[in-house]
C-alpha cells in the first residue's frame, strides 16, 4: 500500500507536551497532552477569524478555511502567504481586492468543537455543486483504509483529545491531518488540495468525528463525493448528504459500517466475514477498551 504523502508527526515537540498528575490510585503519572495555540487569520488587510489549533501547517489551514467559507473563489490568485510564528498570525494575500465586512457579520455557529462557523452564503454555493456520479467505493478499499488509518502513527494514539481527517484515493490514504477541532483538520486538507491542484472527483474523505451538517457541507464544498466516519450521524447531516448526492458512511469499525446516503456508489466486492473485528489495541495508549468509543461519542 502507498505510504502517506503527509501524516501527523507524533514526535514533533511543538504539538504536544508532558504534564504530571496523579492516576486513580493516587500514584504520580506523566501523560502527554496536545497543545493549543491561537492563530489569527487575515485575508489581505482584513482580520477574518482567530482559531484554536495545534499549530502545524498554518498555510494549509488558512487557505482551506478561506476556500471552505467561499472567501477564496476558484479563479482567485494567491500572491503570498505570510506566517509570523511569534505573533501567531497568518496572512493570505490575493491578486483580487477583497472586502468581506458584511459577510463576517453573518455567521452560523456549528456543532464543531472549538466553535466552528459557517457563513450564510456558503449554502448558496453548496446547492450548485455537482458531485461526480462516476466515483466508486469498493468495500475492500474501505476495509483497507480503516485499518491503515487506525494503525498509523498519530497524535491521537500518543495523546488523544484530537480529531483526524484523511484524504484517500481507492485503498490509499494520501493526506492525514489532525487538530483539536475537526473543522481545522478538514480545512488543512482543503488547503492542501487547493495548493497542489488535487482533483476531488475520485477521492474519499475519512474523518474520526461525527457526520454533522458541517462535515457534510465542507466535504461537498471540496467536491469530494464520498465521506466516511468511524462515528455516527446527525439527521441534518444525512438530509444534506442526500440533497447533495454525497455518499455518507458512518460507524465504520472493523467489518461493520452503515450507509445512509449515496449507497449506489458502493461495490460489495469483499465478504465482511473475512475481515474480522477491529483490534481494541488500536485505541489510544493507556486507554481502557471503551475509552476511544466514549471519547468519539462526545467528539
Amino acid at each position: 500500500m502507498q505510504t502517506f504523502l503527509i501524516r501527523p508527526d507524533p514526535d514533533d515537540a511543538r504539538l504536544s507536551t508532558v504534564v504530571t498528575g496523579i492516576d486513580h490510585t493516587g500514584a504520580t503519572v506523566d501523560t502527554r497532552v496536545v497543545t493549543e495555540r491561537a492563530l489569527t487569520l487575515y485575508l489581505n488587510s482584513q482580520e477574518v477569524v482567530t482559531m484554536m489549533t495545534i499549530g502545524d501547517h498554518p498555510d494549509l489551514l488558512a487557505v482551506g478555511y478561506l476556500k471552505n467559507q467561499n472567501m477564496l473563489k476558484p479563479d482567485d490568485v494567491i500572491t503570498g502567504i505570510d506566517y509570523d510564528d511569534d505573533l501567531d498570525v497568518v496572512v493570505v494575500r490575493t491578486e483580487r481586492a477583497t472586502n468581506y465586512e458584511e459577510k463576517l457579520k453573518k455567521k452560523v455557529r456549528t456543532s464543531g468543537c472549538a466553535q466552528g462557523t459557517i457563513f450564510g452564503d456558503v449554502m448558496d454555493s453548496f446547492e450548485d455543486i455537482k458531485l461526480s456520479s462516476d466515483a466508486r467505493l469498493k468495500t475492500s478499499w474501505l476495509y483497507g483504509l480503516t485499518k491503515a488509518i487506525n494503525t498509523a502513527p498519530s497524535l491521537y494514539l500518543t495523546a488523544g483529545a484530537i480529531h483526524g481527517c484523511v484524504l484517500c484515493e481507492e485503498d490509499r490514504p494520501l493526506v492525514y491531518m489532525e487538530d483539536v477541532g475537526r473543522h481545522n483538520a478538514v480545512d488543512k486538507i482543503a488547503g492542501y488540495m487547493a495548493m497542489n491542484g488535487v482533483s476531488p472527483s475520485n477521492k474519499i474523505f475519512y474523518t474520526t468525528g461525527r457526520l454533522t451538517s458541517e462535515m457534510v457541507i465542507k466535504t461537498v464544498m471540496m467536491g469530494i463525493p464520498i465521506l466516511v466516519s468511524r462515528s455516527g450521524f446527525t439527521a441534518w447531516g444525512v438530509e444534506l448528504a442526500k440533497k447533495a448526492g454525497l455518499t455518507l458512511i458512518g460507524r465504520a469499525r472493523g467489518k461493520r459500517f452503515v450507509a445512509l446516503a449515496g449507497a449506489e456508489r458502493i461495490d460489495f466486492d469483499m465478504d465482511p466475514e473475512s475481515v474480522g473485528e477491529e483490534d481494541k489495541r488500536h485505541g489510544r495508549k493507556g486507554d481502557a477498551p471503551n475509552a476511544r468509543a466514549a471519547e468519539e461519542a462526545g467528539a
